[in-house]
């Protein structure tokens, strides 16, 4: 138990990394810097991206039973930014943000995916 607890830990703080990260990029450097920064699509991407990753913590913190579900989509959601931003380019500290927690929330999707098994097999 102590492994998951850990590992939800590990999530919850990528998840709130990335959160700061896009938030305080999209609202200092992608402002200032306009052009390809400000674009709709790149510029909801990354607020998309800051806004699922605090949805992300608020449900592992609060132990929803569809932690695990939002986790799958945090992770595609989080991809989708760090490609985009890679793509725009100077936004390295987001890229890497977004990879991060994008690992992490594929590890814990795949954690309640084991488990949603499990528990439909005991029934």
């Amino acid at each position: 138990m102590n492994h998951n607890k850990h590992t939800m830990q590990d999530c919850i703080e990528a998840c709130n990394h990335c959160y700061q990260v896009c938030l305080q990029t999209a609202m200092n450097h992608c402002l200032e810097s306009g052009g390809k920064h400000v674009e709709a699509a790149h510029f909801r991407l990354m607020m998309n991206c800051a806004e699922i990753c605090q949805t992300s913590v608020n449900f592992q913190l609060s132990n929803s039973v569809f932690q695990h579900r939002l986790c799958e989509i945090c992770a595609e959601v989080c991809e989708a930014c760090a490609d985009d931003c890679e793509k725009i380019g100077d936004m390295d500290e987001c890229v890497k943000a977004c990879r991060a927690c994008a690992e992490s929330c594929r590890h814990m999707a795949s954690k309640g995916t084991a488990q949603e098994a499990c528990c439909k097999n005991n029934n």
